[in-house]
């Protein structure tokens, strides 16, 4: 599908990708009709420093291996292949281009809303696309008065209490992960040996 009415763009590390990330693109994808969702791992975010993470080639090959068998989910490198850091307004500057006739959909965690005032011109990206801030059960304890929250479309999901940290935890610590992370990307983790050290 090279240009849909309506995409969704769910950007972040994917450090791994996990059920979680899987569960609220759905979901989006479901009650806003959303016909196409780009999943965006991140090479360099602003707010990590490249020690706290992954090969962004792992990264990638990961959520490349969540998505298998969904016609309505793909990964892209455009972060990847862009130099310096990624900054979620050049992200949507570029899909403007590429889907000239899309309206956007930026899917988000309502974590995001206590940060974006420190994001690269916050103001452009709700311009540029409508931004979808998905809360879970505990978690949906934000200021209703919070600019940036009165200008987003606040929706409920299912409860997912899985975090890429926790994940990445119980690797180290040798537990498992079966059920937190689709088997494709848990056999992914063990054949190259990450999170061990």
């Amino acid at each position: 599908m090279t240009n849909p009415k309506k995409l969704g763009v769910l950007g972040g590390t994917f450090d791994p990708i996990h059920m979680g990330h899987l569960v609220l693109a759905e979901q989006a994808r479901e009650q806003f009709q959303l016909e196409q969702i780009i999943f965006i791992p991140s090479a360099s975010p602003p707010h990590k420093t490249e020690q706290e993470l992954s090969l962004a080639i792992h990264r990638f090959e990961m959520t490349k291996l969540a998505l298998e068998g969904n016609r309505y989910f793909s990964v892209s490198d455009i972060e990847l292949k862009r130099k310096g850091l990624s900054y979620t307004i050049e992200t949507l500057r570029e899909l403007k281009g590429l889907y000239k006739d899309s309206e956007i959909y930026f899917l988000t965690g309502s974590d995001v809303l206590e940060e974006i005032t420190t994001w690269k011109d916050p103001e452009e990206i709700y311009k540029l696309a409508r931004i979808v801030i998905a809360v879970r059960p505990g978690f949906d304890k934000f200021d209703p008065e919070n600019h940036f929250a009165k200008k987003s479309v606040i929706v409920r999901i299912t409860g997912v209490d899985i975090s890429s940290t926790q994940i990445r935890e119980k690797v180290r610590n040798g537990e498992s992960i079966k059920y937190l992370v689709p088997s494709k990307v848990e056999e992914y983790i063990k054949k190259k040996n990450l999170y061990t050290t």
